[in-house]
């Protein structure tokens, strides 16, 4: 990432040095995943598309930990071994808007609420800005060469209204709890990149 790109990380301190943890990444570019591999105080378990383990891929990925998810099916595996990184103390990485987008939180999916009220692991919102700039790109599906991206992390919070409930009705609660506190730290973000 750094031979590429320019990286900025802001906040990196904030992610726990141990124990479990949920990193709830925006998700604007193909690139916001490595980009936040590469620049993570600890190694991350994303889970990704079970498409993108094709060819030469799907050993890297598998090699380097990240986690094959069926997006079209419910996929127990994928979620027990999501699980099992969060039992074994290490960092789960999860597009909480389930695919690439606006990267804006506008719309997250109750799995994220789902792993840190079961897990009990606090969640890091974490901001990737300036990865979808589209002015001077060499090669079309990637940001430009030596670019400035920026990779801020924000605090950590937990899910959970501490009554241990894992009712529909709590992921809902949960759910929405997460919207708000990763909107607002996308906002600081960009107020403190000027993106």
């Amino acid at each position: 990432m750094h031979a590429l790109w320019k990286p900025r990380v802001l906040g990196a301190w904030r992610v726990p040095a141990g124990g479990p943890v949920i990193l709830a990444v925006n998700h604007a570019h193909n690139i916001d995943g490595p980009m936040l591999m590469g620049t993570s105080p600890r190694p991350v378990h994303f889970l990704i598309k079970k498409e993108a383990f094709t060819g030469p891929l799907d050993p890297f990925l598998t090699g380097i930990g990240q986690l094959k998810v069926d997006r079209a099916n419910p996929d127990r595996t994928a979620v027990t071994n999501a699980l099992q990184v969060l039992r074994d103390d290490g960092v789960l990485g999860i597009f909480p808007e389930g695919t690439r987008g606006e990267g804006d939180f506008a719309s997250i999916r109750a799995g994220l609420a789902y792993f840190a009220v079961r897990s009990g692991a606090p969640i890091v919102p974490v901001a990737v800005l300036g990865s979808s700039d589209r002015g001077g790109r060499l090669v079309r599906a990637l940001p430009p060469l030596r670019s400035r991206v920026d990779v801020v992390f924000g605090d950590p919070f937990a899910a959970g209204d501490g009554s241990g409930r894992r009712t529909r009705k709590a992921l809902d609660e949960a759910t929405e709890r997460i919207q708000a506190r990763l909107t607002a730290h996308l906002e600081n973000a960009r107020r403190l990149t000027g993106r």
